[in-house]
């Protein structure tokens, strides 16, 4: 299992509090690599774990790092937005 860093807490949560059409204007190759190998992968983890009932461990994860269940919901909508396969 992937673990959640804070960089990719702190990633989670400009996907939920932002624009997709910003985040894309200023992200460079980089960037949406990170977002799709790392971030990408939390997010389906997560995706799964409250749509098929999955026990990942990433709700709790999330909880303990501040990011709610609208803001986990806000960051799978932003990201597939981003073009981010999250199903």
């Amino acid at each position: 299992m992937t673990n959640l860093s804070l960089e990719d807490i702190e990633f989670i949560k400009i996907l939920a509090t932002s624009d997709a059409e910003i985040i894309n204007a200023g992200m460079n190759d980089a960037t949406r690599q990170r977002l799709d190998e790392q971030v990408g992968v939390i997010l389906r983890e997560y995706y799964r774990e409250n749509t098929m009932n999955s026990k990942t461990g990433w709700t709790e994860k999330f909880l303990k790092a501040g990011i709610t269940e609208d803001d986990g919901k806000a960051a799978i909508a932003c990201a597939r937005r981003l073009g981010i396969d999250i199903s």
